[in-house]
């Protein structure tokens, strides 16, 4: 099945210069040795490119540096909080901001944080709004905020009816806590 044009994620193509300028100041310039960091622009555009096609780090372009380093790079930026902060930004943001053209890109990226950064980050991305940013559906992702209120509230009150009605609410608590691992067919539909 097709998806709509309207939502359809925008192919990887290379950051302009007003993408660039709009998102060079989230970016860490420095290693922690205190060294500058190569041609950020061509990095960024590596892990752009990388998380838009689900491609290994291996593949990387040679233009972009050795994998290994564009590799370390993603996982310094996501360990420092870049992820969070992009969408913080992308939720104050009007549609004409040039942060806004990249924002599938940002998904895609926060797709690939998500494996690093785990539930927490997969909670505020719920709480922003941006369901595009989850690695899967988000009806079969986990939502800790329902899952807590079924436990704390809902499950102790049906704790003295009905069987039945126990097992459903525990079939529901467990619905809540999403799948462990979605089939690589499912990954391939998920925009």
């Amino acid at each position: 099945m097709a998806l709509p044009q309207t939502l359809r994620p925008r192919p990887w193509s290379p950051l302009n210069d007003q993408e660039w300028h709009a998102l060079y100041p989230y970016l860490i310039p420095r290693s922690p040795a205190g060294r500058q960091v190569g041609d950020l622009r061509r990095r960024m555009d590596a892990i752009f490119q990388v998380a838009c096609a689900g491609q290994p780090w291996k593949d990387v372009p040679e233009s972009a540096g050795k994998p290994d380093t564009v590799a370390r790079y993603f996982r310094r930026l996501t360990r420092g909080g870049l992820w969070q902060k992009l969408l913080d930004a992308l939720c104050d943001l009007d549609a004409a901001h040039p942060l806004m053209q990249i924002r599938d890109f940002i998904f895609r990226a926060c797709r690939r944080a998500n494996r690093m950064l785990g539930v927490k980050f997969a909670v505020l991305i719920r709480h922003l709004g941006m369901l595009s940013a989850l690695n899967g559906p988000p009806c079969l992702m986990p939502d800790p905020d329902l899952s807590e209120t079924l436990t704390g509230q809902i499950l102790p009150a049906f704790a003295q009816r009905d069987h039945r009605q126990v097992k459903r609410l525990t079939w529901l608590l467990r619905s809540t806590m999403g799948l462990r691992r979605f089939p690589a067919a499912w990954r391939r539909v998920w925009p």
